[in-house]
């Protein structure tokens, strides 16, 4: 079994990679319909863990692999699926990973997107290993017209699937929310992820400023703008959704290498550390904050740093408070809780 390493951060990667992923099946992400998913289905594109190969594994259908693949095309069109964001929202930028897929990668993409009043009644269930989109799926999508959806991203090249070219990483300019994209291949080949970075947005006007409303949380717009270190886990995981599934899916710094030899305690018994780690947050909506674990009364607030001493982990952050107007005269920007 192979699996890529971590990549570490960097000057040249790209801003929007500090944003969440709005389509992660974590998030609520899934695949609504694809044309085709003959060696591997599309639901692999929006796995949370990195791609992996296994050299040994095969279906009765080719070569088992880690994303979604469809057949060498022999009719008539190209390959695309449409997803639905777990997090309807703001798009920043993509990653469109093409990991372990070489030979038989997708060698052009292009990228729509909607957003659709009402959610689609049809989905796609279970393993679809070997299958393709039946004439009434057809029928169905048909009627998202989704052909004529805003492009972000127009066709371009895509790199292979080697560790140093494997992340195409896209820019996006488009102020206005989105709850579906289509994702086109041509014309035929493999996706290991995709990850679509973004902010999500609430329609505040519907939120009575009376709701207690966790106001950092992903899914009302929190996003993370500032971290010291993220060495096992990036301090966006901390505004995900529901409870974490392990130690992974949270803010985890790296062991500080300036911390003591041998530690000690003052005369109070408290532990003697020095240094600390910290991330900041900008909160979905301004507020007051009333409730973190304990109640504290905390407000009105646009952002929060956290911090932790003198490094280690954090599983979750709620932020429980009320909405207020945007238009504050002097809001406390930066507030220690």
């Amino acid at each position: 079994m192979a699996s890529r390493p971590v990549q570490k951060e960097t000057s040249s990667r790209p801003h929007f990679l500090q944003f969440n992923n709005l389509a992660c099946e974590t998030a609520g992400g899934k695949v609504i319909f694809a044309t085709d998913e003959w060696f591997a289905p599309a639901r692999n594109l929006l796995k949370r863990d990195p791609p992996e190969f296994i050299a040994s594994a095969f279906t009765e259908y080719g070569k088992w692999m880690d994303g979604w693949e469809t057949r060498r095309k022999r009719i008539a069109g190209h390959d695309w699926c449409i997803i639905q964001l777990g997090v309807p929202g703001i798009i920043h930028g993509f990653d469109v990973d093409t990991s372990f897929f070489t030979g038989n990668y997708a060698p052009y993409t292009s990228i729509q997107a909607a957003c659709l009043d009402q959610m689609p009644s049809f989905t796609l269930e279970g393993d679809r290993t070997g299958m393709a989109a039946s004439p009434s799926q057809f029928e169905a999508v048909a009627q998202l017209y989704s052909d004529s959806w805003e492009e972000l991203v127009p066709m371009i090249k895509l790199n292979p699937g080697y560790s140093e070219s494997c992340h195409n990483y896209l820019n996006v300019t488009y102020p206005h929310r989105v709850t579906h994209i289509r994702l086109n291949i041509y014309p035929d080949g493999g996706i290991a992820r995709l990850k679509v970075y973004g902010i999500g947005k609430t329609d505040w006007s519907t939120v009575s400023s009376q709701d207690l409303v966790d106001l950092v949380a992903l899914v009302n717009g929190g996003v993370c703008v500032g971290y010291s270190d993220a060495h096992f886990g990036h301090p966006r995981n901390m505004i995900g959704l529901g409870r974490a599934d392990n130690m992974g899916d949270g803010w985890e710094t790296a062991r500080r290498l300036d911390r003591p030899k041998v530690l000690k305690v003052n005369e109070k018994g408290i532990l003697q550390v020095q240094g600390c780690e910290w991330a900041i947050l900008r909160l979905g909506h301004p507020g007051i904050i009333t409730k973190i674990e304990s109640v504290v009364q905390c407000g009105p607030v646009t952002h929060v740093r956290l911090v932790i001493a003198p490094d280690g982990g954090v599983s979750r952050l709620r932020l429980w408070g009320r909405p207020v107007s945007n238009n504050l005269t002097h809001p406390q920007q930066i507030s220690k809780l």
